[in-house]
């Protein structure tokens, strides 16, 4: 499979992702994280609602819109989102760093998983050893400290928390044939507004205005753009694809935290970086074809018309978003389960 777009929308999810940690050790010398946490998504939806409103024309005829079809998914989306960082405080509060960032890294197999059962993608063997190796490779970032491992009460938190996180990214997934930047704006307000509720009960709110304005800042670029094109993704890869992509983010944060704070290279990390890119070796490479078949659909949604799947007439060129049908056809070449691929297999 070549490189297309899809696959760089993923890398980019996960590099704007990377910045999170880093920038946000440097902004809880002076923030509590409970506010960190609300002011960083707020700052995604702000930022978004921005981009929208400045781009409304230009945008207004290239994406589909949500509809109230939609909202069961987007309701469903804003509380988990609330619900796995509850969740994952509990779990740190109940155990040590290590062991909890170590447990987060099963965000990607949760994910996979539920794409594979609730969703029937087709995981192929490339796939799952791409996915193996880049949760191996994060282990070894995770404990390249030496920090010791146990498990307790607290790592069945941070387990529920990852649970959330790969129904949140699976229900994501039906959202992505529609408006990205809808989708975010309403992700970064809802699930803001509800960590901004947890933080009014349980934290002590602490920082000064230019520390606000940052997390805002690194919410819009850390979380809104890497929202928007995680969901571009999806589009076109799915959701435990993108997924696999986006394991990529806490290595693209070690290299960020190793830039701005001086930590040395050791072995763990040069072994970590092999892995690293064995893994997305495979998640690229992975070739999955076969003859498959179309039922009759009428959908909206951004296309084009030279995909393959979109020859309705009229003679428009460039991406356009509008109300269309597709009829029925058999046919056979490689795919991934993307919104005109999610058969099942």
């Amino acid at each position: 499979m070549k490189l297309d777009r899809s696959v760089l929308y993923a890398i980019l999810a996960a590099l704007l992702f990377g910045l999170n940690a880093p920038f946000s050790k440097l902004l809880l010398d002076e923030m509590s994280p409970l506010y960190l946490a609300a002011f960083l998504y707020l700052g995604a939806g702000l930022g978004m609602l921005i981009l929208v409103l400045l781009n409304r024309k230009k945008l207004a005829q290239k994406e589909a819109p949500l509809t109230k079809k939609e909202l069961p998914s987007v309701i469903l989306m804003i509380l988990l989102d609330i619900a796995a960082p509850i969740f994952l405080m509990l779990g740190i509060s109940q155990t040590n760093s290590a062991t909890a960032a170590l447990l987060g890294n099963f965000e990607i197999v949760a994910t996979a998983l539920i794409a594979m059962i609730f969703f029937k993608e087709a995981i192929g063997k490339r796939l799952t050893i791409a996915i193996v190796l880049i949760t191996v490779s994060s282990m070894i970032l995770t404990l390249g400290d030496g920090g010791e491992m146990q498990v307790s009460l607290g790592a069945v938190y941070v387990l529920l928390a990852c649970v959330c996180w790969g129904f949140e990214n699976n229900c994501t997934r039906n959202l992505s044939h529609k408006d990205p930047a809808q989708v975010v704006v309403l992700k970064g307000f809802g699930s803001g507004t509800g960590a901004l509720i947890i933080a009014l009960i349980w934290g002590s709110f602490s920082g000064r205005a230019v520390e606000i304005l940052l997390s805002m800042l690194l919410g819009f670029v850390a979380y809104g753009l890497s929202i928007l094109f995680y969901v571009k993704a999806q589009r076109g890869l799915g959701a435990a694809r993108t997924s696999a992509y986006y394991a990529a983010a806490p290595f693209m944060g070690v290299v960020i935290s190793w830039l701005i704070f001086g930590t040395g290279l050791n072995l763990a990390f040069g072994l970590a970086l092999i892995l690293m890119l064995i893994g997305t070796y495979f998640t690229v490479s992975e070739d999955h074809g076969h003859v498959h078949s179309h039922h009759a659909l009428t959908h909206d949604h951004q296309h084009s018309h030279d995909d393959g799947h979109h020859d309705h007439g009229h003679k428009e060129q460039t991406a356009h978003s509008h109300s269309h049908s597709h009829e029925q056809v058999n046919h056979a070449h490689s795919h991934l389960p993307d919104i005109h691929h999610r058969h099942q297999h």
